[in-house]
């Protein structure tokens, strides 16, 4: 009886280190449109993760958004899930894809190709030893909204010119941290890296051809370094309002190259510090939940064109076009006391030559000044115009949805300690930082861009900006949303840390 006692108990203690065993597998594959100009490769990646029962499969793509913009269309996470769960039994609540937003242009056939890695992922299955942790890179990126003087913000983009440099009062914030998942083979070799970070991949222009951004870039150099076939996977974090670092620079041509370089080098610093265990807790949620859409288009879209007519009506009337304003400017500033002449022409007392001169520079001086004041109105209509344009577009989709919230996915995925929440918007930077300080947990991340799209999510203050920028105006929420998410969020990982 004794020895029946023994073995059974050792065939259960068996059956939990069975179960406790973490496996992994990855593949990638190529996604990139060559019916266009090819600068690097896209790719969808694949890690399948599987510990007894329970499976979690993540999958990055080289695209903007899961959905509504770009070549991925509103019907691939269907399509992908009900493949993946017909073919190969993998839940749908247990896949999890992100997008790293970067602008490349994909196949068209990306979910085909989606399962196909997937697949090929779940074939290489193998016992994994898992490490987690954190590293830091803050030369990379910066915020691209400005505070103003007069309590606005206003952003940084390609689609219009900057404010004045006198009327900024301060810049937002950055999130410098880099989630770092390490999967190690039983060998210690590596097999996988995952690490989240938080900027936009806009930094390699078109010109250049199809690219998957500084991601792109950074993912090389890991794998390159690493060998053996180990697999970098990036997932985007928090970057609704991070830009690349200098992205308004036009004194020398945009460059994805070195950023990505810069985040590869510290993801590889911060690895060697993470030590691989075999304990690997597996766990996967998936939830949708309910967040208010935008109301106040409407308000919103009165108060631009309120203010574009009084813009208008500012104008001032100048005798000077462009090429007249510009030599006039350069002369003033060049020699503010003596601007249309040599200084001889000043010197002679009560003569009309000098009478006449002096009158012009002063009619000169203030057709410069009007000058100047129209350049920075047509400016800030530019920014008006823009931005009106997505408020009206958001508005008709609103009116079209009709109802008055959205549904979306939030995930959560832990491996080891590391965790990992999800949602589709994209989330401005503050929201994480709020996420993680309120975590308090220094293995707790969080990603935007993931199973699905619903355009910028901003903070509450950001939402109710009265500058308008692209992330209060390109956007479907209205400002409760930030707490509804944040509190589900807390919940999501403090579920996954039991």
């Amino acid at each position: 009886m004794k020895h029946f006692i023994l073995t059974l108990a050792l065939f259960f203690v068996g059956a939990a280190i069975q179960a406790a065993e973490l496996r992994a597998g990855v593949a990638k594959i190529d996604i990139t449109d060559r019916t266009v100009p090819v600068n690097d490769t896209l790719f969808a990646k694949a890690l399948v993760l599987k510990s007894g029962e329970t499976i979690a499969v993540l999958i990055t793509v080289d695209a903007v958004a899961i959905g509504e913009i770009g070549r991925i269309g509103n019907g691939f996470m269907a399509t992908v899930r009900e493949q993946l769960e017909k073919q190969d039994s993998i839940p749908p609540s247990s896949v999890v894809i992100n997008a790293s937003h970067c602008h490349g242009i994909i196949r068209p056939d990306t979910a085909q190709l989606v399962v196909q890695v997937v697949r090929e992922a779940s074939k290489n299955l193998m016992p994994v030893k898992v490490g987690s942790g954190t590293g830091i890179e803050n030369r990379i990126s910066e915020n691209r909204r400005l505070k103003m003087k007069d309590g606005s913000e206003v952003d940084m983009r390609r689609a219009y010119s900057m404010p004045r440099d006198e009327d900024v009062a301060s810049v937002g914030s950055i999130d410098p941290s880099i989630g770092l998942l390490r999967l190690d083979r039983e060998d210690g070799s590596p097999l996988a890296v995952l690490y989240n970070f938080a900027c936009h991949p806009i930094m390699n222009p078109p010109s250049k051809g199809n690219s998957a951004d500084y991601p792109g870039y950074a993912s090389k150099v890991i794998e390159e370094s690493l060998g053996g076939g180990a697999m970098a996977f990036f997932v985007q974090g928090c970057c609704g309002d991070i830009n690349p670092v200098r992205y308004k620079e036009v004194t020398r041509p945009a460059d994805a190259e070195p950023l990505g370089t810069m985040l590869g080098a510290s993801v590889l610093s911060a690895l060697r510090k993470i030590e691989a265990k075999s304990e690997g807790k597996l766990n996967v949620s998936n939830e949708v939940i309910s967040i208010p859409r935008a109301a106040d288009y409407e308000k919103r879209i009165s108060m631009i064109q309120s203010e574009q007519v009084r813009l208008l009506a500012s104008l001032k009337p100048t005798n000077i076009n462009f090429k007249t304003f510009l030599p006039l400017l350069i002369q003033q500033k060049l020699s503010p006391d003596f601007p249309s002449h040599y200084a001889q022409s000043y010197l002679h007392d009560q003569t009309q030559d000098r009478k006449a001169i002096t009158q012009l520079d002063a009619d000169n001086r203030v057709v410069v000044e009007n000058y100047l004041k129209n350049i920075s109105v047509m400016e800030q209509l530019t920014r008006l115009s823009t931005n009106l344009a997505l408020l009206k577009k958001h508005l008709e989709e609103t009116k079209a949805a009709g109802k008055p919230s959205l549904d979306v996915e939030v995930c959560g995925l832990r491996v080891g300690d590391f965790k990992l929440v999800t949602f589709p918007g994209e989330l401005t930077v503050q929201v994480g930082l709020n996420i993680k300080k309120a975590a308090a947990d220094s293995g707790a991340f969080i990603a935007g861009y993931t199973n699905g799209y619903i355009y910028y999510t901003p903070t509450v203050s950001q939402r109710l900006n009265t500058g308008y920028a692209q992330e209060d105006c390109d956007s479907l929420v209205a400002p409760e949303w930030q707490k509804i998410f944040e509190t589900k969020a807390l919940e999501v990982l403090q579920h996954l840390s039991r």
